[in-house]
């Protein structure tokens, strides 16, 4: 057989090794109804914030909506020039939120993953090493507990200007302790299993045995982790953007919760504030639901009856 056979052979079992994964996930979600629904929900999401700018029908911060008379439309209801009406300011309300789930696809997904990734390897190292290495990493993680994310975050974000990217740097940085003590704990047990042992004394590295042993066996916790990321990242660069630290060249769903709290239509303009708490309350609610469906089997004492 020819290396390109071979190479191909392996690419091929690589793919369809991946296949079954995405599929015995599928099925696994399928079992639960909720988090199924989270699921279809996730995936509009995914759909909103790769394509909701490009389905706008206006440009959400430069083009007013106009009426048969050619006079702005401020404040107006639903209607068949603006489908979720218009703001105090004139603006597409659908506009702003097709484009508006950009950036909050952006910091939840990159948050999120960032958030999973360093809570994961800080918890791997420091339970497989511990010494002094693991009393370093968690006094360093003790510090992050001890430093509030939201006053920490508007110092931040006072001394420069506000971009999606600086944001998910910022959630990410601030919110890794969690799954970083979770994952310790889950690396202290599993490090004094067998199989951990006898792949020391077969004289494996102790990188390869973190990685290749230990590591694979706290993965779902740090998954798991992650998936919780994604909805602290949303409901974080919400609630920054609604403080008025959100990414000043970019529509999101909290600054326009800002907008609508700004311009003392909070209570009248139901139109307004629906859709992006809408879009905010739902996609971090699905994360939870898809999390708490994995959790029931990671940690089987929190499954409820059937």
């Amino acid at each position: 057989m020819s290396t390109e056979s071979k190479s191909a052979g392996q690419i091929y079992k690589r793919v369809d090794k991946i296949r079954g994964f995405v599929r015995d996930q599928f099925d696994f979600l399928r079992q639960d109804r909720l988090a199924m629904l989270g699921v279809i929900v996730v995936a509009g999401f995914v759909f909103l914030g790769l394509f909701g700018p490009m389905l706008a029908p206006n440009d959400p911060i430069e083009d007013d909506v106009r009426g048969e008379d050619g006079s702005i439309l401020r404040l107006s209801e639903p209607s068949g020039e603006a489908a979720f009406g218009t703001t105090a300011f004139g603006k597409d309300v659908l506009s702003q939120f097709l484009a508006g789930a950009r950036p909050t696809f952006i910091v939840g997904l990159f948050g999120g993953i960032g958030t999973g990734a360093i809570g994961f390897l800080v918890g791997l190292v420091s339970g497989y090493y511990g010494g002094w290495v693991d009393e370093v990493l968690m006094r360093l993680t003790d510090l992050t507990f001890s430093l509030p994310f939201m006053p920490m975050a508007l110092l931040l974000l006072t001394f420069v200007t506000p971009s999606v990217w600086l944001m998910t740097a910022i959630i990410a940085g601030f919110l890794w302790k969690m799954p970083a003590r979770v994952v310790r704990s889950e690396v202290l047990s599993v490090r004094e299993r067998t199989f951990v042992k006898s792949a020391r004394a077969s004289g494996a590295s102790d990188l390869r045995t973190m990685l290749y042993h230990v590591g694979p066996n706290v993965l779902p916790i740090g998954f798991l982790y992650t998936a919780y990321g994604i909805a602290w990242a949303i409901a974080a660069q919400a609630s920054l953007a609604f403080l008025g630290f959100g990414d000043p060249t970019m529509t999101s769903w909290g600054r326009m919760l800002r907008q609508v709290f700004e311009s003392g239509n909070m209570r009248v303009a139901w139109w307004w504030v629906f859709p992006p708490a809408f879009g905010i309350a739902t996609i971090t609610t699905s994360v939870f639901l898809i999390g708490r469906a994995y959790e029931e089997v990671i940690n089987p004492e929190i499954q409820t009856d059937q």
